[in-house]
């Protein structure tokens, strides 16, 4: 048996599961498919949030500290698995962003690098930018990384750590709690969980669900009610012959991201649509117009891709950290909404402080789900 069963292989099960193994506790792991193939996969990777003033101060903290800890993350993994993740410090430009004043009074409370750009600056830094923008918001500190990359090390990191095992294409069913006696006069209860196939029970000593999306409908099977909802996102990918832009480019809540290779993403939709992941003629159409009216160049270029991913929504993007009501060996890190790739390493570290009854660097208690009325 081991010590801790995480149930759900995006970046953030993964991270959560390095850094228990980095402490010597024995990890397994469980994915429904294969590990960062939803969110974790369909994301853009951009390190913060599109208008981060827009966002609570727990949102900013678990940023702020995360964007401080890529840098260190990338570098380990790169040296362990080979694996670069492509963390890339481009900056990131927002074009007519209607609440300036609000952003510049968020930067100066946080101590952010944002300043207001003129066209002059737009145009000689993105020549290839559509006429007519009139005024932006430069965070030259901002970064983009290859979230697939980044999932492709931190398997490839687990895999090599003796402490870690992990089951893919191992779809849990339901969560059932046995009790077994008292501590400090509280009842104990444990969770065992019923996988699909085979059917089996596995036992862990403390159970963690880090499933996105499907952490709500786990959580029902405990009847815990976790607001946790399936956002859809839509993306597509274009490839142009040439270097078309250096940075981020963000207006309207639609964003280009250059990669490395010349290859440039565009997105993204916010569509209710509970756990439907088709991608439609609708969201290509309406994304292609909002990528070329960015970069009138890209009219030549075809979608070479287009896809769709579940983002875990959370009220007011606010994630679930911590212990689940009524069960005292069970945990959920889950709802970061659109900003899992940005709050994963600092989530991550929070969860595991709190498990391990470490001091957090950051103050749990806006993300407690016992706190904010979770109900068991």
């Amino acid at each position: 048996m081991s010590e801790f069963l995480i149930i759900g292989g995006g970046v953030i099960g993964l991270l959560v599961a390095r850094e228990l193994a980095a402490a010597g506790a024995k990890v397994t792991l469980v994915e429904q498919g294969r590990c960062c193939r939803e969110s974790s996969w369909a994301g853009g990777g951009i390190v913060s949030p599109l208008y981060p003033w827009r966002y609570s101060p727990a949102v900013t903290a678990l940023a702020s500290q995360a964007q401080q800890a890529y840098p260190q993350l990338v570098g380990q993994l790169l040296d362990e698995t080979g694996i670069d993740p492509e963390f890339e410090r481009t900056g990131l430009l927002m074009l007519d962003a209607k609440d300036e004043e609000e952003a510049l009074q968020w930067a100066a409370t946080n101590d952010k690098a944002l300043y207001p750009v003129a066209p002059s600056f737009i145009y000689d830094r993105e020549a290839e930018l559509a006429p007519g923008f009139g005024k932006g918001l430069w965070m030259p500190d901002i970064a983009n990384i290859r979230n697939p990359r980044l999932g492709q090390a931190l398997l490839g990191s687990l895999q090599r750590n003796p402490h870690t095992r992990i089951r893919e294409n191992t779809r849990v069913l339901s969560l059932h709690t046995i009790t077994s006696g008292t501590s400090r006069g509280r009842r104990v209860s444990h969770v065992e969980v019923l996988c699909e196939g085979v059917v089996e029970l596995l036992h862990a000593e403390h159970v963690i669900i880090t499933a996105g999306a499907w952490s709500g409908g786990l959580l029902e099977t405990l009847d815990v009610s976790l607001p946790v909802v399936p956002v859809k996102g839509q993306m597509l990918l274009f490839r142009p012959p040439r270097r078309l832009l250096e940075t981020i480019v963000l207006t309207d809540g639609r964003y280009l991201i250059p990669r490395r290779d010349n290859y440039l993403l565009m997105g993204s939709t916010l569509e209710h649509t509970a756990f439907d992941k088709s991608t439609t003629e609708e969201a290509l159409q309406s994304l292609r117009r909002s990528a070329e009216a960015l970069l009138p160049a890209l009219a030549e270029c075809r979608v070479e891709r287009q896809w769709a991913g579940l983002r875990p929504g959370a009220p007011d993007g606010v994630p679930f950290i911590g212990r689940v009501p009524g069960i005292d060996n069970l945990y959920v890190n889950a709802g970061q909404y659109r900003n899992g790739l940005v709050l994963a390493p600092a989530s991550a570290q929070l969860l595991v402080d709190i498990v391990l009854e470490r001091r957090p660097s950051v103050d749990p208690s806006p993300y407690d789900p016992i706190s904010r009325s979770v109900t068991g």
